[in-house]
């Protein structure tokens, strides 16, 4: 098998997080999410259990109660942010779109919530390392192919504070870890550019971290 370098390339370079550019008002279709799922549980996890469960929220009140969880986990912290970043630096772009995607998460078309079986807490739970690199690649992939498909999402964590707030909320048993709260929904455009990134050369070590790699 060939690939497309420059597509694949394009792709794992330009899936941003997307904020302001999500469309709240074009529906997502279930068999279009259906599809990213079915490749993102081609992800790699550990002793390959494939303890992944993932929870789609259409409901207009689940949404919006979703998204109350979300403002109040972390929307004073975000408005602040927001209101005290440089406007013209990257981190104050950022923070000022995260803010906006607070304001109307519950506007978007789906959420979703990608879960683990398994607890921090259990005695059989190795790590944060183990439980959460079992679905972090997973969520990734589908990213990358909600991206392909002309959508967008962002990788959220505030809810997380209120996590057992949200599980009441949807029904999600005690065993269950969630890892993320996704907006998704189509972009307003699919003109996404490579962010901004230091040179790999001046944050990539060889053998020792007081040996910086030098690219030949």
């Amino acid at each position: 098998m060939q690939f497309d370098l420059d597509q694949t390339d394009a792709l794992l370079s330009t899936t941003r997080a997307v904020r302001k550019r999500l469309d709240f008002e074009r529906e997502v279709p279930d068999d279009v999410l259906l599809e990213c799922l079915q490749l993102a549980v081609q992800a790699p996890t550990g002793s390959n259990r494939q303890g992944w469960r993932w929870l789609v929220i259409r409901d207009p009140e689940k949404k919006e109660a979703m998204a109350d969880i979300y403002r109040r986990a972390g929307g004073d912290y975000l408005a602040e942010a927001a209101k005290n970043a440089d406007a013209g630096t990257q981190t104050g772009r950022v923070m000022d779109s995260a803010n906006y995607l607070a304001q109307r998460f519950g506007e978007v078309p789906v959420m979703v919530i990608p879960m683990i079986i398994g607890r921090l807490e259990d005695a059989e739970t190795n790590s944060a390392a183990g439980l959460f690199g079992s679905i972090i690649p997973a969520v990734w992939s589908f990213q990358l192919a909600l991206r392909s498909r002309g959508l967008g999402s962002c990788y959220t964590t505030l809810h997380l504070r209120l996590e057992s707030e949200a599980a009441e909320l949807l029904g999600i048993p005690d065993h269950l870890s969630q890892a993320a709260l996704l907006p998704v929904a189509y972009t307003k455009g699919t003109d996404f550019k490579p962010a901004a990134r230091e040179p790999v050369e001046q944050i990539t070590y060889l053998d020792t971290y007081k040996n910086p790699i030098v690219s030949s």
